[in-house]
């Protein structure tokens, strides 16, 4: 694995959630795996969970990490090639990235887009950019499109709480929510399960709220909610904006909330949702507070997730 930036750039994904649990039962068995070795963080937007989890990762492989919030901490980059730098931003990453790959050696970054303009989004600009530059491996903490170390900390829970001897039922479903948010998590969860080929994996949203066809092929696309739920084992709670009128909200239908009557309908499914969570517009309180919700395991395996890239990454330097 030379960066971790989708599914695609890991060789063997069960092998990869058999690695993060395995580090769940011994978070300190590779621990002088990365000793000498340093993690750049940095973070384009916000962050708590990826953020700390990241850095107890890599302390947990012996790594020191060092966060930067760029723009707060530092100059405002420029991601442009040929830009004339007359404005807010002070810094090319071109002149940036090569130092920050002789000060690391693995760069972990942070993006969000800004939801005004979707070929600038989706075009990866300002993580593509510290690939080309910096000359080292790439961690995405979060990009425009998606969200790797989410959906493979997904996975990782399904695995672990699903122990029958069959497919699981998966459904991702829209949720409503107080402003426009991105389609990150929702195309990368359906990315990774897709390639994982190990459910029968559903999406139900409102009309007009479809989602990149690249990163949805090959799942079932359901309008009505409820028929959608009906006996899911899984069931993914997640916002996101429109995706062909980039960036709007459309509805915002409260009947879309997830509750104990509509849970009433699934085979008693495994809740979850990537965090943080807007309490009774997302998912009401007795879901989230109820013994079917796997939110807080969920948000807990981010560690061991990150854990098994890093290490991946770390034994092929």
């Amino acid at each position: 694995m030379q960066n971790f930036i989708s599914v695609e750039d890991v060789f063997d994904l069960s092998d990869l959630i058999k690695r993060a649990l395995v580090y769940k039962k011994n978070p300190l068995l590779d621990q002088t795996l990365g000793r000498n070795k340093r993690i750049g963080l940095l973070f384009l937007n916000p962050s708590m969970r990826t953020r700390l989890s990241t850095q107890l990762a890599a302390q947990n492989l012996g790594m020191d990490a060092i966060v930067f919030n760029v723009g707060q901490d530092g100059w405002s980059l420029e991601f442009e090639e040929e830009a004339i730098m007359s404005g807010n931003t002070v810094e090319h990453v071109k002149d940036a990235a090569p130092i920050l790959g002789n000060y690391f050696d693995i760069l972990g970054i942070r993006t969000f887009p800004s939801l005004k303009n979707k070929e600038d989004d989706y075009s990866e600009l300002y993580i593509k950019q510290f690939i080309k530059y910096a000359g080292i491996p790439v961690v995405s903490l979060e990009s425009a499109t998606l969200h790797p170390l989410q959906s493979l900390t997904d996975l990782i829970t399904i695995s672990e709480t699903f122990k029958e001897k069959r497919k699981p039922k998966i459904v991702l479903t829209w949720a409503p929510h107080v402003k426009a948010l991105p389609q990150c998590v929702a195309n990368s969860f359906s990315q990774w399960i897709n390639a994982w080929g190990e459910s029968d994996f559903i999406i139900t949203h409102p009309e007009d709220y479809e989602l990149d066809q690249k990163f949805t092929r090959g799942a079932t696309i359901i309008h009505d909610q409820d028929e959608a739920l009906r006996d899911a084992d899984f069931v993914y709670v997640k916002n996101w904006s429109t995706y062909t009128d980039y960036g709007k909200i459309y509805t915002n239908d409260p009947e879309w909330m997830m509750t104990n009557e509509k849970l009433a309908l699934t085979n008693s499914a495994k809740v979850m949702h990537c965090l943080p969570v807007r309490r009774n517009v997302e998912l009401s309180d007795e879901i989230l507070d109820g013994v079917n919700s796997i939110v807080t395991r969920q948000a807990s395996n981010r560690i061991w997730a990150a854990q098994a890239v890093l290490s991946e990454i770390l034994k092929r330097q």
